[in-house]
């Protein structure tokens, strides 16, 4: 049994570093990649606040498909010339958006969702997959949470 709680009043920067740690100690000796995003998915949902959707989108063949998530039913299957997260995916680069009706080619699986933060999953400097949060708060995300984020995706390209 995993009890992870996170502390709301610490900064940011040290609950990313929390967030690293208990996901690091939840993967430590599950080798199935599909059920260390399920778990990792949950634990994002549990220590990163004002969320409505936190997940991964797999690269298959070409283009990004639906990995394990939190949150309500999503796209299944994501072009790459589609979207935040094929912005993502495409161009290698975290993409931190403050207003997602202002982005073009926005996919909007959720009405609710007005600010996103979507990080790629790379090994070896190619893409394998991304890591999607959004948020039904405007401008929710900042660079703290990209870095954090970031920090995540890196742990998740040694298990995918």
């Amino acid at each position: 049994m995993y009890h992870f709680a996170p502390d709301p009043d610490q900064p940011k920067a040290e609950a990313y570093r929390d967030l690293a740690e208990a996901a690091a100690a939840l993967v430590a000796d599950e080798p199935d990649p599909v059920a260390n995003m399920a778990n990792l998915a949950a634990l994002i949902w549990q220590f990163v606040p004002q969320l409505n959707w936190a997940g991964f989108y797999r690269l298959i063949d070409g283009e990004l498909v639906l990995g394990p998530f939190q949150g309500k039913p999503a796209c299944i299957r994501i072009p790459l010339d589609k979207g935040v997260c094929g912005a993502a995916a495409r161009s290698g680069q975290t993409q931190l958006v403050a207003d997602v009706h202002a982005f073009p080619g926005h996919i909007a699986c959720d009405a609710a969702s007005r600010s996103e933060l979507v990080v790629p999953v790379l090994r070896d400097g190619a893409v394998i997959a991304v890591i999607d949060l959004d948020s039904p708060e405007p401008a929710r995300f900042d660079a703290e949470d990209a870095a954090g984020i970031e920090m995540l995706a890196r742990l998740v390209a040694g298990l995918a």
